[in-house]
């Protein structure tokens, strides 16, 4: 009889081992990446909801105002492709280019108010932020987002419908 309950008891053991080695891992999606393209961008109005520097802190300067948010606004201008940035305290935009994937900004054209504290520091905060490598993907919810990406931050912008 203790023989019988210990093949039991290994038998129980192994079957149980095995099972735990045949587990597999939950199914984890990551974000789909759709190719950067005129269009994706156009599709969109693009409003800043987190943007933080490369040791992790929040770029604090872009959220002064909650009510006015950064938004990226892509469009078309007489067949030439522009970005402005609203709710920058100067008007500021900028031609852009796709190619290769890559969003290439031309010169940045800026009225030249003299902004008071703390709308100055959020142009000069919305000028660091637009340059970089910009993604498309979409989150969990399905909303797309727009990631720029540079050596010294990263900033997400959900999708906004125009």
């Amino acid at each position: 009889m203790k023989n019988m309950t210990k093949m039991m008891m290994a038998a129980t053991l192994a079957v149980g081992t095995l099972a735990a080695g045949c587990q597999t891992a939950p199914i984890v999606t990551a974000p789909v990446t759709q190719p950067i393209t005129a269009n994706a961008l156009q599709a969109y109005d693009w409003q800043l909801v987190d943007a933080k520097r490369a040791n992790g802190d929040k770029v604090t300067q872009l959220f002064f105002d909650p009510a006015k948010p950064l938004t990226l606004k892509f469009f078309k201008d007489n067949g030439n492709d522009r970005v402005a940035f609203v709710n920058t305290c100067n008007n500021m935009g900028s031609n852009y280019n796709v190619v290769n994937g890559n969003v290439v900004l031309g010169n940045v054209l800026s009225t030249m108010m003299a902004c008071p504290e703390p709308q100055a520091s959020f142009d000069t905060a919305t000028l660091a932020t637009v340059q970089g490598k910009y993604s498309i993907s979409t989150n969990a919810n399905n909303t797309p987002i727009l990631t720029i990406k540079n050596s010294s931050q990263v900033a997400h912008f959900k999708a906004v419908t125009k």
